[in-house]
């Protein structure tokens, strides 16, 4: 059961006790594993997964069945700072497009025979440019984090967080900054392909939200600070799934960010999350390399939405079938030497 979030320090002690994986389950998944009509790591990460998944599911012999993608959309007031090569209007008009099945997520999902749900948080509202004041004050924060808590059905077996927000790669770099240090240079990409001028405009944004709000607090005073409402829904949508032991595909640049943010607050708050992909953004890898998550795909994405994530339910769903659904040598009748 997910408590009621009803003041920050809620959210923080909830992540902090969160329950572990089932070690029982998860040794009965290694032993099962090595007796599979395989030669003992045969299928690489694969085996590595389902054995993670099991574990965290309490089974030694798992299924997908009921995988859940959740969109938060938000508006960023940084936005008027020129950071985006497109306006803040195209926020609303692709909710529009999840709404109505036309946006890649939405096929990705479908692909995946996941259930995909929208969320948008206040659009006609943005944050406050981070660069003058804090992006949300504590009780905008606690909204945004309690739509994501809320947002994950407790009887999915896998989720997916993904984002809209026109302009957020600017907050991600900024919490990637104040989370892991460095030059902003270094966090900063081009998101949805601002030119040469446009990057160092974007640098200077970023360089100054992290000096403005320096040493402002734990995770999630870096989120209430630099971050956005559909970034702190993703933090909310991950840490429910840690206090319900759903394991979760962490999606690109932006939904990574949100999870850093959780990883600061509490150890082993990311134990439940695999990468579900390296993005073409130009931090990302280096923030995965930070939380120490390797991607399960490489494939140039840089869409959002939680595309990446989706696209890898089927590399989880696979791995399962197989620990699951093969048989043992002693089943198959087969001699393992």
């Amino acid at each position: 059961m997910l408590p009621e979030l009803n003041d920050l320090n809620t959210f923080r002690k909830a992540l902090k006790d969160a329950p572990g994986p089932d070690d029982a389950a998860a040794q009965e998944a290694v032993e099962r594993n090595g007796q599979l009509t395989k030669p003992p790591g045969a299928l690489g990460r694969l085996e590595d997964i389902a054995i993670w998944y099991a574990g965290w599911r309490g089974q030694s012999r798992p299924q997908i069945n009921s995988p859940q993608v959740v969109v938060f959309a938000g508006n960023h007031g940084v936005t008027a700072q020129g950071v985006s090569a497109f306006p803040p209007e195209v926020t609303v008009q692709m909710v529009a497009n999840f709404e109505h099945g036309g946006a890649a997520i939405n096929q990705l999902a479908k692909s995946a025979g996941a259930t995909m749900t929208v969320h948008a948080l206040d659009l006609d509202r943005p944050t406050t440019d981070f660069t003058k004041a804090p992006a949300m004050s504590e009780d905008e924060l606690l909204v945004a984090l309690r739509t994501g808590w809320m947002a994950v059905d407790p009887e999915a077996d896998l989720l997916v967080v993904g984002e809209m927000g026109i302009g957020n790669t600017t907050p991600a770099a900024a919490i990637a900054c104040a989370l892991f240090g460095g030059d902003a240079s270094e966090w900063t990409g081009r998101g949805t392909g601002v030119d040469d001028a446009g990057l160092e405009n974007k640098t200077r944004v970023v360089t100054e939200g992290v000096v403005l709000h320096a040493g402002c607090g734990d995770g999630l005073d870096i989120l209430r600070c630099l971050g956005g409402r559909e970034i702190a829904a993703m933090a909310g949508a991950i840490a429910a799934a840690r206090v319900l032991r759903i394991p979760v595909i962490l999606d690109g640049f932006i939904c990574t960010s949100a999870a850093a943010c959780l990883d600061q607050l509490a150890p082993g708050a990311l134990d439940h999350t695999v990468a579900g992909h390296q993005s073409a953004e130009s931090a990302h890898a280096a923030m995965l390399a930070k939380l120490g998550k390797d991607p399960l795909l490489t494939l140039g994405l840089r869409l959002g939405e939680g595309s990446g994530a989706a696209l890898a339910i089927n590399i989880l769903k696979s791995a399962i079938a197989c620990h699951s659904g093969m048989a043992t040598f002693a089943e198959a009748g087969v001699s393992d030497g």
